[in-house]
């Protein structure tokens, strides 16, 4: 199984650029997870009929948003933090809205797994939004997919909004403490690995440089590779083995985000 994670910047622009046909026809994922689809589904057409599709879309028109596709029918689907974990991580919003509105996280379960994909908060360049990080979101986030692994081991992916290490980032020390590169983000990505999740990607490149899945559209930052590495696939120790070719697709155009890829033997 070949599984994708893309961050499409709006799901009605990739399909006018004819961006996400193309990689569609190209790629061929077996599973395609979307983050920040920007539109209800009746929004838009699309004509993709080898997938099932499942859309969680934010209240707001036009606003973040998360999307699964598979050729395989999944057993179920999971929309949002259940109940209990909202309540017992008090995930109710900030001054820009309530975050279980946005469509940030989607599961869809399989005979063997569950893929979750996720959209975290952006912390804001004035870091408005890190307490709603650092506090509630990013704890919420890990108890869910623990709480999934009860179940079934997890394989969880998207835009986490952080740059772990040095680097993951062009220009480290120029942006310590800057949105998406805080210590309070980065302990937070630390939590996943500690809990037992391991990040695919730099466990398959533990020193790859230049690696980056994300780009300012600000001088000309894509074409010098000046990006950071926001988008991953996490793996539950027990499909850890099973993960086979985790690549990064600066490649694949249309979006300020490249996708990320892992496959599953």
């Amino acid at each position: 199984m070949k599984l994708y994670s893309w961050n499409v910047n709006g799901i009605r622009a990739v399909l006018t650029k004819g961006a996400l046909q193309k990689f569609i026809n190209e790629h061929d994922p077996d599973v395609l997870c979307l983050q920040e689809t920007k539109a209800a589904r009746d929004q838009f057409e699309i004509d993709f009929p080898q997938y099932h599709e499942h859309f969680f879309s934010a209240v707001k028109k036009g606003y973040s948003g998360t999307a699964i596709f598979s050729k395989q029918k999944p057993l179920s689907y999971q929309d949002g933090f259940p109940q209990d974990i909202i309540e017992k991580f008090n995930v109710t919003g900030d001054a820009y809205g309530n975050p279980n509105d946005e469509g940030r996280v989607t599961a869809a379960e399989f005979d063997n797994f569950w893929v979750v994909t996720v959209y975290t908060p952006n912390s804001k360049r004035d870091l408005s939004r890190l307490n709603l990080r650092y506090d509630r979101w990013d704890k919420a986030f890990l108890a869910y997919v623990q709480q999934l692994e009860q179940s079934k081991p997890v394989l969880f992916c998207g835009d986490l909004n952080v740059a772990h290490q040095e680097i993951d980032l062009s220009n480290p020390k120029t942006n310590v403490g800057k949105h998406g590169f805080t210590n309070e983000e980065r302990e937070r990505f630390g939590d996943f690995l500690t809990a037992g999740f391991t990040d695919t990607f730099r466990n398959a490149h533990p020193d790859k440089t230049e690696a980056y899945t994300w780009w300012t559209h600000w001088a000309n930052a894509r074409a010098r590779n000046i990006g950071w590495r926001i988008d991953y696939w996490l793996a539950s120790k027990d499909l850890v083995g099973h993960v086979k070719n985790p690549q990064i697709h600066p490649d694949v155009m249309g979006s300020d985000h490249c996708p990320v890829s892992i496959e599953i033997s």
